[in-house]
């Protein structure tokens, strides 16, 4: 309803009024461009941060859950252990925040994809354009 009463209103043009739409939908705009340029940095890094945090790191040489002492030549050979299970770990962290950036950044370019492909379904449907029954679903009963 006001969205009636709006565009009645808009019948007699003000230049001021335009101008200050215009500014308006322009900085909009700019928001929109910085969020798409940003959100996806800003999500891999929170992804990051959680992940670190979540991350337990066990350099006492005892595992979770376990009670006493451990003995001394078993806590060095786990410390190496776990060194290099470090490294391996975090290249494989550094891969996958990689490939996630990478994919947030491919989002909108999927999303606009699938709007399109809808669209074109909708129009299909709309048209009543004869379908051959083998692409058809089959009904079971």
């Amino acid at each position: 309803m006001a969205l009636n009463e709006r565009q009645g209103s808009e019948s007699g043009h003000d230049p001021e009024e335009l101008e200050v739409l215009e500014c308006e939908v322009k900085e909009m705009a700019e928001k929109i461009l910085e969020y798409r340029a940003t959100l996806p940095d800003q999500l891999k890094n929170t992804f990051a941060s959680i992940l670190a945090v979540q991350q337990p790191v066990f350099l006492n040489g005892s595992d979770p859950g376990t009670s006493g002492a451990p003995n001394s030549g078993q806590v060095a050979s786990n410390k190496g252990a776990l060194l290099a299970d470090g490294d391996q770990t975090s290249e494989k962290l550094r891969l996958f925040r990689d490939k996630l950036s990478s994919n947030f950044a491919a989002l909108p370019i999927l999303l606009k994809r699938m709007t399109e492909c809808i669209s074109k379904i909708d129009n299909l449907d709309s048209e009543n354009i004869i379908i051959h029954p083998a692409f058809k679903k089959k009904r079971t009963s």
